[in-house]
């Protein structure tokens, strides 16, 4: 029987299509900057991949939870020659939002990272959690070590309870008249009250940010707030916790990372430096910085102190083979 003219024509072309999927797929690929989504459990997770180069890809693990990735916004300055992934978390920013309690879990949102990482093609990258992010790398990397080359910590929460006792030390810095506030409208879970919500933001004002925040004009971004799904999760405010997260304890793991890992604070952090630096004790190969004239905010409050202290480990961790 005859083929048609054109057979072998259109069976090269299918061959090229295939060879070229395959390459833009494969994992050893280059990543290269761009926006996208990811659909996950729930929804769709936006990402931006910032920068491009050969050293290690770095995800950036938003804190909250709730927030957004708009907080790391400084690390596009850092001069990094390596792909940098920006995302926000399910329900907040960019992604979709969401009212389901049943996705608001730390597994589930360990499963994002993870969807993130193989839409990507990413192997051997570095981890750079904020806050809740902290949380919720020290879980990822429990459940896909291998996937993991290096950890950032900035301003880390390991355990609750811990968390709790350092925010009532700070809270007793505070004038009598504003604790008798916080304790009383406590006691009541009277949390949307205004004399609370005063003490609530002088107490930030200490210890979360310090200096101002730049005024940026993010109307057009459309962002989902992710306000439920902290409250839900975490609780009224930073220094009280009645969420889900409120028995998150992770110390007794903390030993079994093994691989570099960077923790840092900032000098008026309410991740006290004190605490932090125990955090470091425990953990095998581990870096402690301090970083001056800030609070839980340190790349608003310190930015050049913050990204210095970043590029030195990240500038080590790649020098490793």
């Amino acid at each position: 029987m005859m083929k048609p003219k054109n057979y072998s024509s259109a069976i090269k072309l299918l061959s090229l299509l295939f060879l070229s999927l395959y390459i833009s797929c494969s994992p050893g690929n280059p990543l290269l900057p761009g926006e996208g989504f990811v659909e996950v459990n729930g929804g769709r997770v936006w990402y931006e991949v910032f920068g491009e180069g050969e050293k290690a890809p770095i995800i950036l693990l938003h804190g909250g939870p709730g927030g957004t990735s708009l907080g790391f916004e400084p690390m596009k300055e850092i001069g990094y020659e390596g792909p940098i992934v920006f995302f926000d978390q399910l329900g907040s920013g960019r992604s979709s939002a969401i009212s389901d309690t049943s996705l608001m879990t730390i597994e589930n949102y360990v499963e994002q990272v993870e969807s993130l990482r193989k839409h990507l093609g990413i192997k051997d990258f570095v981890l750079y959690g904020s806050s809740w992010g902290t949380m919720l790398g020290m879980d990822y990397y429990m459940k896909y070590p291998d996937e993991v080359k290096a950890i950032i910590f900035s301003s880390p929460l390991f355990s609750t309870d811990s968390w709790i006792a350092d925010a009532d030390t700070l809270i007793a810095t505070l004038p009598d008249s504003v604790q008798q506030v916080i304790r009383y409208h406590e006691s009541i879970n009277e949390y949307d009250h205004p004399d609370y919500q005063e003490a609530v933001k002088l107490y930030y004002s200490l210890y979360v940010t310090r200096k101002e925040r730049p005024k940026i004009d993010r109307s057009h971004l459309n962002l989902v707030s992710g306000k439920v799904i902290y409250e839900y999760m975490w609780g009224p405010s930073e220094f009280t916790s009645t969420g889900t997260l409120r028995n998150y304890d992770r110390l007794d793991q903390l030993g079994t990372i093994s691989v570099p890992v960077l923790l840092f604070t900032g000098q008026y952090d309410e991740a006290r430096p004190a605490t932090v630096q125990y955090y470091q004790s425990l953990i095998p190969n581990a870096t402690f910085r301090e970083i001056p004239d800030a609070a839980h905010s340190t790349l608003n409050d310190n930015k050049e102190e913050t990204l210095k202290v970043v590029m030195e480990f990240l500038e080590r961790v790649n020098s490793l083979k």
